[in-house]
């Protein structure tokens, strides 16, 4: 077994199953701090971290679970670091709120809302589908970190709730929660018409929590 193998020491074993995990790993960085430039650290941290810790992998959970852990907690680390620098966003539009720029430069497409998890219907130019990409990431960019993770995890990474909870060290009821805001937030978002920002009431009904909106490290099983 690879995982028993790893955890022996076995250098080859353990480089499989990180490459077995890497693409899925850089998705949820990719999700969680939007830019390809950050997901690479990130991604590279998480692999590193895990190589440090796997002697410690108890199997509780998951490998994959795990090496999620590791990962959120890499993205989290980034985005405290992004609290300390000046952020740069659009001048102050009505009611004085200020929005994050769009990547593509004007506010995405509406592609028929998002009524459920994070997905889209499969588009077949190449182009559409990047367009859809950079749309998720940028509407992904206005949720607070706690609810951001919390979506990722069960949409893109199709964890359980269970296993969420665990992760985020929060109760599963305060899962859902986050989950079913966020995923409103989301299809009020990027159902907005070009140019426009993103609708006021989608962003507002998802207030940053009390710590700031970023969920203390998960050390459990690392």
């Amino acid at each position: 077994m690879l995982v028993a193998a790893a955890r022996g020491g076995e250098r080859e074993a353990l480089e499989e199953l990180l490459r077995r995990h890497y693409d899925a790993i850089h998705g949820l960085c990719r999700r969680m701090l939007g830019n390809d430039a950050d997901a690479q650290d990130a991604t590279q941290q998480a692999m590193v971290a895990a190589v440090r810790s796997i002697a410690r992998f108890d199997s509780r959970s998951a490998f994959g679970t795990w090496l999620y852990r590791i990962a959120t907690n890499a993205c989290l680390d980034e985005l405290r670091r992004r609290k300390r620098r000046p952020l740069v966003g659009l001048p102050a539009g009505e009611g004085g709120a200020s929005w994050p720029a769009h990547p593509g430069g004007a506010e995405p497409a509406a592609p028929g809302g998002l009524p459920g998890p994070l997905a889209f219907a499969p588009a077949s130019d190449p182009a559409d589908r990047a367009a859809s990409k950079v749309d998720v990431d940028w509407a992904l960019g206005h949720l607070p970190a706690e609810f951001r993770a919390a979506v990722v995890l069960r949409d893109m990474c199709d964890l359980p709730y269970e296993e969420i909870a665990a992760l985020l060290g929060v109760p599963i009821g305060t899962v859902r929660s986050r989950i079913a805001r966020a995923r409103a937030a989301l299809a009020g978002m990027l159902g907005s018409e070009p140019g426009n920002p993103p609708p006021r009431q989608s962003v507002q009904s998802i207030a940053p929590e009390a710590d700031g909106g970023l969920p203390p490290k998960v050390t459990d099983h690392l």
